[in-house]
């Protein structure tokens, strides 16, 4: 990796190093805010830079900051380590979350949704009502507390001021206003490459991150097979050089694939639109959250174990106020009934089993098949590609924080292009074309500094 020592002094006063993006005013019942996003153009792959954030012409500058930007996309290139985590909040576990993922030093960070629980805070404030809606049915406007939104940012600032952070959307960042507005703090407050991956939504779009190629779903607007996300997908994944980004990763909010009783198929339907054409792609691995426990499987597909499936994970332990799920749908007497678990947007899709020991039944009596490994424990995952076929998946849980070289589960995860193939892979098993320069397509969404400056610094 290259190091250099170039200086970024980000001014709001000078366009010298700066592309500005947006500027916008987030205007709610409990706050006003000026966000802005810029764009910073002509930085080098895998170089450290500094920078300084502020006004230089009075004194209000923050201190020298430094990044690494990411790998140009190349089959022989990859960030060191992938940090996974969702479901954070801001509680005594949410830091220790943090300070555990920083201190596993990470060079991209992905989070897989639900941020601050701001929408929460006023009834709850750690105690009270989890449901704002249920409790309080009559009021106009649904709540959101922007100064939570603030400290969360101003918590989060050492590792997202310094480390790459891509995030999506959960549904705690719903926050419905008047006038059905909705997602307006989520919208404003972080910038993605929607654009620049030809998504016309901040909801779902894509990047590179050296080799891997990263899919960000969006669960919360139409994801059917006659909408715009489903079309970009199909378009995004055509367009993918396993060649190239021999890696093909997905995120989402909710899982499809979950043995908790806490939004048991609850997601079902969206599994049944898009799971199709990510299998046909070979996606390798999906990550989401939603469910507060870790959960990973063995590779899968329909509900059938199969060598070609992606394998998924569930990383929603990060800490949040609403504390572990604990309960497993085979578990007797938690298996809930099918209009337990609806979404707050899109349709419930239950199903019964059709084949296997589960055949006829909502749930299986025992952990299923396709579960690998489960536990009630709050905790982030690290993903260490070592090449074209293998990466290292890790999860460390909280409670291990202090102890060197320890985690709660460890996989690698082995691709076989040449087993399965696909339209997408048949160029990496016939030995396609490589290229190692080309158009890269990263940002980060958030560098949150005091002022609430949000910054996208990226190869282009």
């Amino acid at each position: 990796m290259k190091k250099s020592h170039h200086a970024i002094f980000i001014n709001l006063k000078s366009n010298f190093v700066l592309l500005p993006r947006q500027v916008s005013v987030l205007t709610l019942p409990d706050h006003t805010s000026i966000i802005h996003h810029v764009l910073i153009d002509g930085l080098e792959p895998e170089t450290k830079y500094y920078y300084r954030c502020g006004d230089s012409s009075v004194p209000a500058m923050s201190e020298e900051i430094s990044f690494v930007t990411l790998p140009l996309p190349s089959k022989d290139s990859y960030p060191q380590r992938i940090g996974f985590v969702g479901d954070l909040g801001l509680t005594s576990n949410t830091t220790t979350t943090i300070d555990h993922l920083m201190d596993n030093d990470p060079s991209l960070v992905v989070i897989v949704g639900d941020l601050t629980y701001a929408n929460q805070y006023r009834t709850t404030g750690g105690k009270g009502a989890s449901c704002f809606s249920c409790s309080f049915p009559d009021a106009p406007i649904r709540e959101t507390y922007q100064p939570r939104w603030d400290a969360w940012g101003r918590f989060m600032e050492p590792l997202t001021s310094k480390v790459p952070t891509m995030v999506i959307e959960g549904n705690h960042e719903i926050e419905p206003q008047a006038s059905g507005v909705t997602f307006k703090s989520y919208s404003e407050r972080f910038a993605v490459p929607a654009t620049e991956s030809g998504s016309n939504s901040n909801f779902y779009y894509s990047f590179d991150a050296g080799g891997v190629h990263f899919v960000m779903l969006g669960a919360y607007v139409d994801y059917n097979q006659t909408g715009a996300q489903y079309a970009w997908l199909k378009e995004d994944l055509s367009e993918v050089d396993r060649g190239v980004t021999p890696w093909l990763v997905a995120t989402m909010h909710p899982p499809w694939y979950n043995s908790y009783s806490s939004h048991y198929q609850e997601f079902e339907c969206m599994r049944q639109e898009m799971e199709e054409l990510l299998y046909q792609h070979r996606v390798d691995v999906i990550f989401a959250g939603h469910v507060h426990a870790y959960e990973r499987m063995n590779r899968i597909y329909n509900y059938t174990l199969d060598p070609c499936g992606a394998v998924y994970i569930t990383i929603g332990d990060g800490g949040n106020i609403e504390k572990v799920d604990v309960d497993f749908a085979d578990d007797p007497g938690k298996c809930p009934s099918p209009g337990d678990n609806v979404p707050e947007i899109g349709g419930s899709c239950p199903l019964n089993f059709t084949s296997g020991p589960a055949k006829g039944k909502f749930c299986w009596d025992r952990q299923p098949d396709w579960s690998a490994f489960r536990e009630s424990s709050f905790g982030h995952g690290i993903l260490e590609v070592m090449n074209s076929t293998h990466a290292l998946w890790r999860w460390h849980r909280n409670q291990d924080v202090y102890k060197d070289d320890s985690y709660g589960d460890q996989i690698y995860i082995v691709r076989q292009p040449n087993l399965c193939i696909s339209p997408a892979t048949s160029r990496e098993a016939g030995g396609g074309r490589e290229t190692s320069g080309g158009e890269n397509r990263f940002s980060s969404p958030s560098l949150p500094i005091f002022i609430w400056i949000f910054l996208v610094f990226g190869i282009l």
